[in-house]
């Protein structure tokens, strides 16, 4: 058997019991045992997990564990560019967009500014504004 400690971080914690959050977790593995499979053990989708270290290097969901190695979780990263270390996907999980209708129009000019994608439209019916949630700004 080979052992690994893993670190979940951030919002990956609410899948874990309380008493253990935020803690460096000991598992014992079969050594043919990818780093997916280690992840999901614990109960963490691997569809929440953007960034995953291992011994501080960025690898892919279907990297083999090696025994003794440090696994380091990342969900996704809201503020920081972490494109260079993506290797579970070629973009990155989560894209802030907005939507304002028009009682919303002073802020949609401020988020413009700040560099985020806003849409902005003050003829929206409340009843259409669900469905236009996936519309491309």
């Amino acid at each position: 058997m080979a052992v690994a400690t893993l670190r979940f971080y951030e919002e990956l914690n609410d899948f874990l019991p309380r008493p253990v959050r935020k803690q460096d977790r000991r598992l014992e593995f079969n050594e043919s045992a990818t780093v997916r499979h280690l992840i999901e053990t614990f109960g963490v989708p691997h569809t929440e997990v953007e960034v995953v270290l291992l011994n501080g290097v960025s690898v892919d969901l279907e990297q083999l564990a090696p025994d003794g190695d440090r696994i380091s979780v990342y969900p996704v990263f809201e503020s920081l560019d972490v494109t260079p270390l993506l290797r579970l996907r070629g973009y990155p999980l989560r894209t802030v967009r907005f939507l304002a209708d028009a009682h919303l129009g002073k802020l949609a000019g401020y988020l413009r500014m700040l560099g985020f994608d806003t849409l902005y439209r003050n003829d929206w019916q409340w009843h259409v504004f669900p469905q236009s949630s996936s519309v491309s700004c």
